[in-house]
């Protein structure tokens, strides 16, 4: 969705305006929560807190500011493949094509101990982002046996990864049902969006929810963790649990406000300032032959049609 119709500098630009003012806000927050109250988590290097700004420390081995950034970088590394199909030029067909080879490598990594591959292929995770481009899919075009055939794969895929994920997060021995539901549901949910399930979910104050889940995503762990920590002795558990839940959305909510909004419209306009000057220096560079479409699901036989030039 963020590449159709674009070029390669328009989806660059657009994914480091949207991730990186919230994270350095986010990292700013929890290094501020860890320095005065060291419970949980320790500073022992602001070097490795520098290198956490640059959002690539999983790539270097630096420890996390928060276990939570894990995610990033793999989102990163989806981005920079994805790349690929945006200098080709983003269509129904290449990202197929794209969903297809990611999948065989995925399967591939494991048994030819080429760390390269199984570096780019993330096997444990790609299965979950090539269901994201299949439903996506879905949704723009309509659905199709091809495409639930690509989701179902990645269900099952996904599930090969499951008590490796549990051995290596959790302490003590436990049951994978429960990671098997949620994983489950979340396909469903998926699901249900890509076929239009809740296209007249239409309140107005979904739009703040779902601005505040990214920076909500980046502050809630240690620095929540810590809180909780810090206070365990003073008050219950519920009403502690409770509290530091609001606190978190409220600060979360301040973050998106106030600083990932403003800072992501100057960093925006900076960065395509910075595309149109290259462009000018004459390095034009290819766009994708698909606009990009007001609404994007777009079912019935123009959508067919589309499909079918596409192939």
């Amino acid at each position: 969705m963020s590449t159709w119709g674009r070029t390669v500098g328009d989806f660059v630009v657009s994914r480091i305006s949207r991730l990186y003012p919230a994270y350095w806000a986010a990292i700013a927050f929890t290094a501020a929560v860890v320095s005065l109250c060291p419970e949980i988590r320790r500073i022992d290097r602001w070097g490795d807190v520098l290198v956490n700004l640059s959002m690539m420390q999983g790539g270097l081995h630096v420890k996390h500011l928060d276990d939570a950034y894990w995610t990033l970088f793999v989102e990163l590394k989806f981005y920079a493949l994805f790349a690929l199909v945006v200098l080709r030029g983003v269509s129904y067909r290449s990202c197929l094509l794209f969903c297809g080879f990611w999948t065989a490598a995925g399967v591939m990594a494991p048994t030819t101990g080429s760390g390269l591959l199984d570096f780019f292929a993330i096997p444990q995770f790609a299965p979950y982002f090539v269901a994201g481009i299949a439903f996506y899919l879905m949704h723009r075009f309509r659905q199709s046996v091809l495409l639930w055939v690509i989701v179902v794969l990645q269900f099952l895929l996904a599930q090969n990864y499951v008590e490796a994920r549990i051995d290596s997060n959790v302490d003590h021995a436990a049951n994978a049902w429960p990671a098997r539901l949620i994983i489950t549901l979340a396909f469903a949910a998926m699901a249900a969006i890509a076929l239009g399930a809740c296209d007249r979910l239409r309140w107005r104050w979904l739009r703040t929810a779902g601005g505040v889940t990214y920076p909500l995503y980046l502050i809630h762990m240690i620095a929540g963790l810590t809180v909780i920590h810090h206070f365990r002795d003073r008050f219950p558990a519920l009403p502690l649990a409770g509290g530091v839940t609001v606190a978190m959305i409220t600060a979360a909510w301040l973050i998106q406000r106030y600083v990932e909004r403003p800072a992501t419209r100057l960093l925006r306009c900076g960065l395509r300032q910075g595309l149109e000057d290259v462009r000018r220096a004459g390095f034009p560079e290819t766009r994708a032959p698909a606009p990009h479409p007001s609404v994007p699901r777009q079912p019935g036989p123009p959508a067919e049609e589309r499909v079918k030039s596409s192939l």
